[in-house]
């Protein structure tokens, strides 16, 4: 009866601590599963702007849900002491992903450059990175978790790819060594 108890308890609090938007037994398809798609009344409170501005930069970012419904990741990189990028990121409990092996995005960018970026663990000090080039109309991108490289503080280490056995954490960053305006709209992300 206590374990019967303890189990109800545990399966509460997971579900309760859990992210309104994200659903990980909810499948798209049979082959899909869903990390975050955003709709005009979605809550995006799990989505988190972070600038350089954490190590004295002075670049500028906000991220909304536009009137198409989309999310909206907008600024102005700086790289004005020292700085250099602008990062938006959502993070989740932590997931088993070895059943896939690609992300596919839903975006739409401005000609720039930008990087994927993921986290096996949200504790984890690096991410995995891969580069996504944006054409200004609304692409659909499939990244090999195998070619997603670790990285911290824009150093690649030496260390495997991502491995895509677990995941907490999605993130988008723009950081090509130039100051410049930037807008990148996500519609949806998921893993294959």
């Amino acid at each position: 009866k206590s374990k019967n108890m303890r189990f109800l308890f545990i399966l509460f609090f997971a579900f309760m601590s859990s992210p309104p938007d994200f659903n990980p037994s909810k499948l798209v398809s049979d082959s899909e599963l869903l990390i975050f798609k955003f709709k005009p009344d979605g809550d995006h409170s799990n989505w988190l702007v972070v600038n350089d501005v954490v190590m004295g930069g002075r670049s500028s970012a906000s991220f909304h849900i536009n009137e198409a419904g989309n999310g909206e990741f907008d600024g102005k990189v700086s790289l004005e002491n020292n700085g250099g990028f602008s990062s938006v990121r959502y993070t989740f409990l932590t997931e088993p992903v070895d059943d896939y092996s690609h992300f596919v995005l839903r975006v739409k960018g401005d000609g720039k450059r930008y990087q994927f970026r993921t986290k096996a663990d949200a504790s984890d000090y690096h991410s995995y990175k891969y580069y996504i080039e944006t054409t200004g109309d609304w692409q659909t991108i499939r990244i090999p978790f195998s070619e997603m490289s670790p990285t911290f503080r824009g150093r690649k280490l030496d260390m495997p790819n991502y491995p895509g056995v677990h995941m907490s954490e999605v993130a988008f960053l723009i950081a090509n060594y130039k100051a410049e305006d930037f807008t990148l709209l996500i519609d949806k992300i998921h893993v294959e």
